[in-house]
């Protein structure tokens, strides 16, 4: 319909435009407030990205001074780290130590026979148990896969299984522990036990004993002891040792060495069993204090071959008796060593019997594999007041101690024998401890040379400590130095930046120009990295500058550049270098020492730093001060925001309620002066047609 025109919606007059143009006037506070209210959130923004990088920076400060600083830890290193390798904890000493690896910790693995490949495993209940472990499986039945799968999933750290491709169309069921020890063999029990004899994994054998020392054929008089300390007691004897219905009864200051047959060495499966006890009898050197003592003649010696002991006749001398009011009594002897093992090589090893004096028998169990080269074992008493009985001496294989042997063993178990500094060690896994203090080896195979472990300063771990912390010294500085001046070139010499990391601290350039927090904070943290550290009076390292970290360690002497005064620190690497190789203590006291003796770190690099921080990151800090500052600006800017918006709102409504009655006020005089015009023109044309 032409000439129709509505108020407010065919804006005729531009009162829409008009209304916009009143409206932005009336908001220049609205605007001026949502300016300020993003300036603060820019702001606030910028405080929370002070505050992590100092937190950061602090992290890596405390970590050169607390108990976890990288001077402490510790590196170890082997000459053979195929056969064994060691961790250091950061307590250990520095040092180095020689170890031979025997043999490393083995657990049971057992093949079974080929099988066909649709072979089925029958119903039943299969227990296997490793030491004081147990796993059991009620199987329903089912194919060598399936059970192998079940084995595996129900294993728990004890046994775990594999099928192994034998030859076409056959399979083998690999059954192994996965607990290493000579004492925690793989048993089988029920239908295990069934299925193992069944599938060839094991056959069953009787365990026989072998035994020997039996006739007095066996025994010899065993080489002189080391022990001199008194001459003047009578010597250790063959003679004083009686075998009697297979116990040898050894009278004080008697001793014997007894062979171990060669079959029975040669199988380190095997074990030597024989039982040892202590009766009090008379003490001997009471009757020897009532002899009057005479002159000592030296022993005139012995001969020995084959076992056959011939005495060399004992020089005459008549020499008159001594008083006894010069005599020096005989003191009673208490030796809880009796018991040495005789090595191949002629050494002895001392077989450890602390209960011997508890009126109670010794079981004796000497496992060959822990004896290597064993050749015989030899019983000293050098008591006076006690008399032994050593039992019949009997050899058992503990192989076939369970009633059956694999047949096809890939390995079994054993412990892991090591010989520390010389000295034999055994433990029934690979990670060894409690040898070394505070350091664990772990054994892998065996040497086939000695292998010596080095411990030493982990140096590496110092550098790259320093390293990291000079970096986030540095991010924060160019935080600060961005925050704190509104120049450009301040961030265009970040090279590692990216190109929008500098596009936002282009935006953040000198926001806080007229705050002083930023430039007191970078003052005091410039003042401690240069100040003098003398932390003993023989420190020779007592400025952070001589260990290669200062605003100009590479000593660059080239045209100016106002970059390197903007207080970012620079690293000599060579000079670093050296001062960790040589002076790595002396770093360590430089950022962190104690000063009064309370063992407690007082001063130091890093231990003032880390003080000076804390006053700024800690929870109701000054960073916590200025963001929790403005906070309160945020909201305060936010209700002033929504109480102008909705004054605009409203102000908006009236403007255009006026500017609407105005244009419907002249839309109707418009049609009023258009119905005049109608009718004078209706007028004029009726007066023309008359």
């Amino acid at each position: 319909m032409a000439g129709l025109n509505i108020p407010g919606v065919t804006d005729q007059y531009k009162t829409n435009e008009t209304v916009e143009k009143l409206m932005q006037i009336e908001r220049i506070p609205l605007t001026r407030e949502q300016e300020q209210l993003d300036a603060y959130k820019a702001q606030k923004d910028a405080w929370r990205e002070v505050n992590t990088q100092l937190s950061s920076l602090r992290e890596s400060i405390k970590s050169l001074y607390s108990y976890e600083n990288p001077f402490n830890s510790k590196l170890a290193s082997s000459t053979d780290e195929n056969a064994i390798t060691a961790s250091a904890n950061r307590s250990a000493e520095i040092q180095s130590f020689k170890v031979d690896v025997i043999q490393p910790a083995t657990a049971d693995r057992f093949l079974t026979d080929e099988l066909a490949t649709d072979y089925q495993i029958p119903q039943g209940v299969y227990t296997y148990k490793v030491g004081d472990k147990q796993v059991t499986i009620n199987w329903k039945g089912g194919t060598l896969k399936n059970f192998s799968d079940a084995i595996n999933k129900r294993g728990n750290g004890v046994i775990k299984s594999m099928i192994i491709g034998a030859s076409a169309g056959k399979k083998t069921l690999l059954i192994e522990s996965c607990i290493t020890g000579k004492d925690n063999k793989l048993i089988f029990e029920g239908a295990a036990k069934t299925l193992a004899l069944s599938t060839g994994m094991v056959s069953a054998v009787s365990s026989n004993k072998e035994t020997f020392g039996t006739s007095s054929g066996e025994f010899f008089a065993p080489p002189p002891s080391k022990n001199t300390e008194n001459s003047k007691m009578p010597g250790l004897s063959l003679t004083r040792t009686k075998l009697t219905n297979g116990t040898v009864l050894v009278e004080p200051r008697g001793a014997f060495q007894i062979n171990i047959p060669g079959q029975i060495t040669s199988k380190n499966t095997n074990h030597i069993t024989f039982t040892l006890r202590a009766n009090n009898v008379q003490d001997i050197t009471e009757a020897l204090n009532k002899e009057a003592e005479n002159p000592v003649i030296p022993d005139a010696g012995y001969a020995e071959f084959k076992g056959i002991v011939v005495r060399n006749m004992g020089s005459e001398a008549n020499l008159p008796e001594q008083s006894q009011q010069n005599k020096t009594p005989l003191s009673p002897v208490n030796n809880k060593n009796v018991l040495y093992a005789l090595m191949a090589d002629g050494t002895e090893k001392l077989i450890s019997t602390p209960t011997l004096f508890s009126d109670s028998e010794i079981s004796i169990d000497l496992p060959i594999a822990e004896y290597q080269g064993i050749k015989g074992i030899i019983v000293r008493n050098e008591n006076t007041g006690y008399s032994l009985e050593v039992s019949a001496f009997s050899a058992y294989d503990s192989g076939q101690a369970l009633g059956y042997a694999p047949n096809h063993a890939i390995e079994e178990a054993g412990d892991c024998i090591i010989k520390y500094e010389g000295i034999t060690i055994t433990r029934s896994n690979n990670d060894i401890d409690d040898v070394v203090p505070e350091i664990t080896l772990h054994v892998h195979e065996k040497t086939e040379r000695t292998a010596t472990i080095t411990v030493k300063p982990d140096k590496e771990a110092s550098k790259n400590a320093l390293i990291e912390f000079v970096g986030k010294y540095n991010q924060v500085i160019a935080k600060i130095n961005v925050l704190s001046q509104n120049k450009r070139e301040i961030v265009e010499e970040l090279d590692y930046l990216s190109d929008a990391e500098k596009e936002k601290l282009f935006g953040q350039l000198g926001m806080f120009q007229g705050d002083f927090t930023l430039p007191n904070m970078k003052s005091s943290m410039q003042g401690i990295l240069t100040q003098n550290y003398r932390y003993s009076d023989y420190a020779t390292l007592t400025l952070l500058a001589q260990i290669g970290i200062s605003t100009n360690a590479t000593g660059y002497s080239g045209s100016y550049s106002q970059s390197r005064l903007r207080g970012y620190l620079e690293i000599d690497e060579k000079k670093l270098d050296d001062a960790i190789e040589n002076h790595l203590d002396e770093i360590k006291q430089l950022f962190g020492y104690d000063s009064d003796d309370d063992l407690i770190i007082d001063s130091g690099i890093a231990y003032n730093l880390d003080k000076q921080l804390t006053a700024y990151t800690q929870t109701g800090g000054i960073l916590a001060l200025k963001t929790s500052t403005l906070d309160s600006k945020i909201k305060s800017s936010q209700t002033k925001i929504t109480k102008l918006e909705d004054q605009m709102t409203k102000k908006e409504a009236e403007l255009r309620a006026k500017y609407s009655s105005m244009e419907s006020s002249l839309n109707s005089l418009e049609n009023q002066q258009n119905s005049i015009n109608n009718f004078t023109r209706q007028q004029q044309q009726q007066q023309q047609n008359r």
